[in-house]
C-alpha cells in the first residue's frame, strides 16, 4: 500500500475556497493509487473564529489559566477543522474517518504547550486506511499515558504530520501552505528569488532555524530519521513544489561550482550583548551563561574569548539580560536593532573562499559585519537592522541565486 501524508496549514483551510483546493489534492492522490492521510491546522490565523490565537483570546484573565487547561482549549482548534474537512471530503463521496491526535494513537510527553512525541502507535489509522478510508487526523495534539491531552509548540501540525508518515513509512509527506515552495530567499525583499525544485534536510533545516517559516525544523528532522522525502507545496497550485530529500542526485555531483548556496536567510529584532569581567578575569564566562539559563533568557549567535562573551538576544529580552548581568558587577556593552543574515547552502563544506565572497558582497555596500561564524551548511553575519535588506540581497546577487529555479 502507498501513503500519502498530506497537511493542510491554517491558510489553507481557513475558507471554503482554500478547502475545495485541498481536497483537489486529496482527489488526485487518491486517482493516483495513495492511501492518504490528512493533517489539519486550526482554520485560519488570529482574528480568524476557530484559530488557536482566536480561540485563547476570549479567555478575559489569561493569569487564570492553567497550563493544562489552555492546552485543553488549543486543541479545540485543530478538532473544529478535521471535523468540518471531513464532512466536506464525504461530500466529495470519499469514505473518511476523523481522528483525534489520540485516537491516531499519538502519545506524548507531558509538557503542556510544548510537548514531544513520545511514540506513535498507527495501528488504527492503518486498519482504516486498509478498509478505503481517507484518514483526517487533527494535527499539533496529543495524548500523555495520564490521559491529559496535549500539544505540540510552534509547528505542531508539521510535527504530526512527519511523524505519522516515519510512522506509517510513508512514500511522501506533502506540506501545504500559502507559499510556491522553498525560496532562494523572501521574494518581498528579493525580486529575483527564485523557487528551488530540491534541497537537502540540513539546508531547510537550517533555513528554518534562521527565520524561514516554510516547515519547522522539527519536523524535518523526523523525517530525516527515516529518509521519508518532504514535499512544500502551494495549496491554490497542482505543482509539486520543493521537493525535501537527503542528497537530490540532479545536482549533487556539481555541487561545489555550480551550487555552493541555497539561498538567504534572515531573523531580526535582536540585540547584541557584549560581556566582560571587570577585573579581566577568565572563567567568568559560566556564570555568564548560568545566570542567562536560570532567567529562562535564551542566547544564540555566541562566541567565547578568554577575555570576552558575545550574544544575542530577541530585543524583548535584551533589558533584562543586560539588568541581570549588571547586577552581577560585569561589564556589558549592547547594540540593539540588529539582524542575523544566514547564507545557507550544503555546498559551503570544503569550498574555499566563500566568505571572501560574502564579505566582498557586503563591504561593496559598505556594510558593518559585527560578527560572524559558521557551520559546514551555513555562514552567519550580524548586521544592523538598518543595512538588512541590502544585505540579503548584495549576497543573494553575489551567488547569482536567482539562477537556481528549476535546480
Amino acid at each position: 500500500m502507498k501513503i500519502l501524508v498530506q497537511k493542510f496549514g491554517g491558510t489553507s483551510v481557513s475558507s471554503r475556497a482554500m478547502r475545495e483546493h485541498a481536497i483537489n489534492h486529496i482527489a488526485r492522490a487518491h486517482e493516483e493509487g495513495y492511501a492518504v492521510v490528512v493533517v489539519v491546522s486550526a482554520m485560519g490565523r488570529a482574528g480568524d473564529p476557530y484559530a488557536t490565537d482566536t480561540l485563547l483570546s476570549l479567555i478575559p484573565d489569561e493569569d487564570k489559566l492553567t497550563a493544562r487547561d489552555c492546552d485543553l482549549l488549543m486543541s479545540c482548534g485543530e478538532t473544529i477543522s478535521s471535523v468540518i474537512f471531513g464532512a466536506m471530503l464525504r461530500a466529495r463521496g470519499f469514505e473518511v474517518a476523523v481522528l483525534s491526535g489520540a485516537q491516531a494513537g499519538i502519545r506524548t510527553t507531558s509538557e503542556f504547550g510544548d510537548a514531544r512525541i513520545a511514540e506513535i502507535d498507527p495501528a488504527r489509522i492503518k486498519r482504516e486506511l486498509h478498509s478505503g478510508q481517507i484518514v483526517v487526523v487533527s494535527g499539533f495534539q496529543g495524548l500523555t499515558v495520564e490521559g491529559e491531552i496535549t500539544t505540540l509548540g510552534r509547528g505542531g501540525s508539521d510535527t504530526t504530520a512527519t511523524a505519522l508518515g516515519v510512522a506509517l513509512d510513508a512514500d511522501y509527506i506533502d506540506i501545504f501552505t500559502d507559499v510556491d515552495g522553498i525560496m532562494t530567499a523572501d521574494p518581498r525583499i528579493v525580486d529575483g528569488a527564485v523557487r528551488l525544485d530540491r534541497v537537502t534536510y540540513y539546508e531547510i533545516c537550517n533555513f528554518a532555524y534562521q527565520g524561514a517559516k516554510v516547515i519547522h525544523p522539527r519536523a524535518v528532522e523526523l523525517a530525516m530519521q527515516k529518509n521519508i522525502p518532504i514535499r512544500v507545496r502551494a495549496t491554490g497550485r497542482t505543482d509539486l513544489g520543493t521537493l525535501v530529500t537527503s542528497a537530490p542526485h540532479q545536482w549533487e555531483a556539481r555541487h561545489p561550482q555550480d551550487r555552493i548556496l541555497t539561498g538567504v536567510t534572515h531573523s531580526a529584532n535582536l540585540t547584541q550583548v557584549k560581556v566582560q569581567h571587570p577585573l579581566g578575569r577568565s572563567g567568568f564566562q559560566t556564570q555568564v551563561f548560568d545566570a542567562m539559563a536560570q532567567a529562562g533568557i535564551s542566547l544564540d549567535f555566541f562566541n567565547v574569548t578568554p577575555t570576552e562573551v558575545v550574544f544575542t538576544v530577541p530585543e524583548g529580552k535584551a533589558d533584562a539580560a543586560v539588568s541581570l548581568l549588571t547586577q552581577m558587577g560585569m561589564i556589558v556593552a549592547t547594540v540593539p536593532n540588529v539582524a542575523k543574515v544566514a547564507a545557507v547552502g550544503a555546498g559551503i563544506h570544503g569550498v574555499p573562499g566563500v566568505m571572501a565572497r560574502i564579505v566582498s558582497a557586503l563591504s561593496a555596500e559598505e556594510i558593518e559585519i559585527l560578527q560572524s561564524a559558521d557551520s559546514n551548511t551555513t555562514i552567519w553575519c550580524l548586521v544592523h537592522e538598518a543595512d538588512l535588506i541590502k544585505a540579503i540581497r548584495a549576497i543573494h546577487h553575489k551567488f547569482d541565486l536567482h539562477s537556481l529555479g528549476g535546480m
